[in-house]
């Protein structure tokens, strides 16, 4: 059985790596042209509609290859559909826990400010 699991794990290696890889730009690049708390709020607004995307996709594909009958297939885009479901999971544990800590970031600032005129 945990040979199964492993060989499981090695085939979406190379998705976990890309995911990585896209985080990390994602967030050396806007916190160096902004703030780290910008980047993170970049960042988990990129993954949620990155892994819901690929979530539905990868959907797509299982049961595309189950009408085909192709099981092998099936079986990795649905392994596939479970990790990036996964991560979507975290990504919302992360934006949770974001904004608990940076309740600044609750309400969108327009940058319309009314002013009340003090007029006599």
């Amino acid at each position: 059985m945990p040979a199964f699991i492993a060989a499981r794990l090695y085939r979406i290696a190379p998705l976990l790596i890309i995911l990585a890889i896209i985080a990390l730009a994602i967030y050396l690049v806007v916190s160096w042209r902004s703030t780290p708390a910008r980047a993170k709020e970049v960042l988990i607004k990129i993954f949620i509609v990155l892994n819901g995307g690929l979530s539905a996709l990868f959907l797509l594909a299982a049961l595309y290859a189950l009408l085909e009958g192709n099981l092998f297939v099936a079986e990795f885009f649905a392994t596939c559909m479970a990790t990036t479901l996964i991560v979507l999971g975290i990504t919302f544990v992360c934006r949770f826990r974001f904004l608990k800590n940076n309740p600044n970031y609750r309400w969108r600032i327009t940058g319309k400010v009314e002013k009340k005129s003090h007029r006599s």
